[in-house]
């Protein structure tokens, strides 16, 4: 961008367009309104999901639960869901909250209320993290349908374990989970976090290597 070097302290013209890209710990920088694949690093975006936090850190524990440790629970209840699932529709449900390394985790009533342009915003960032990792870039209809199950019910267990919502209240706003899936959550330390999901995305990504060469 024409402006990248300029100094925070500089005046701003009104000529000038103003900054819309985010510096990465890698090094890559991400411009945030046409986010490139080439600037998608899967450890700025374990680094970044370990450090945000769901309900808005309205939760119990020493810890906040993470975006990246939710992500792990939700790839593995897809999995518990639809056990055939291949490697690849596992990556995706396990980067299903990817673009929130950037625009962070806004509770779902906010969402609603940006509407949109938003979402929209969203699905870019989406795009250039399936692209960069070899996934779809939109995902198909039935994994998304199946990572959304998986994510309610995640959301149930962390609502009434973590977020103060009781029982009644779970069920009505995300559906009462099945009775085979029992989950205990512990909100863990961000780089502990930020370790596990950096090994599950390699341990999925060995996998479907291992398939492509079958």
């Amino acid at each position: 961008m024409p402006n990248a070097r300029r100094s925070s302290a500089a005046p701003r013209s009104n000529q000038q367009t103003p900054r819309a890209w985010q510096r990465m710990l890698s090094g890559r920088r991400l411009d945030l309104l046409e986010p490139s694949a080439f600037d998608v690093e899967v450890e700025d975006i374990a680094h970044g999901l370990a450090r945000v936090a769901r309900w808005n850190g309205q939760t119990k524990g020493e810890h906040a639960f993470s975006v990246a440790q939710h992500s792990l629970v939700v790839e593995d209840i897809a999995g518990r869901l639809a056990p055939a699932i291949t490697p690849a529709e596992r990556l995706t449900a396990l980067l299903h909250d990817a673009p929130e390394y950037v625009i962070g985790d806004m509770i779902s009533p906010f969402k609603n209320a940006l509407g949109v342009n938003y979402r929209a915003f969203e699905d870019r960032l989406e795009r250039a993290i399936h692209l960069r990792f070899g996934l779809p870039p939109k995902t198909p209809a039935p994994l998304k349908k199946l990572i959304k199950r998986a994510d309610l019910i995640c959301a149930w267990f962390e609502a009434t374990q973590l977020a103060g919502f009781n029982t009644d209240e779970s069920n009505q706003f995300f559906g009462a989970p099945p009775a085979d899936i029992r989950i205990t959550l512990e909100p863990l330390p961000a780089m502990q976090v930020q370790a596990a999901y950096v090994a599950r995305f390699n341990v999925l990504l060995e996998m479907i290597d291992k398939t492509a060469r079958t």
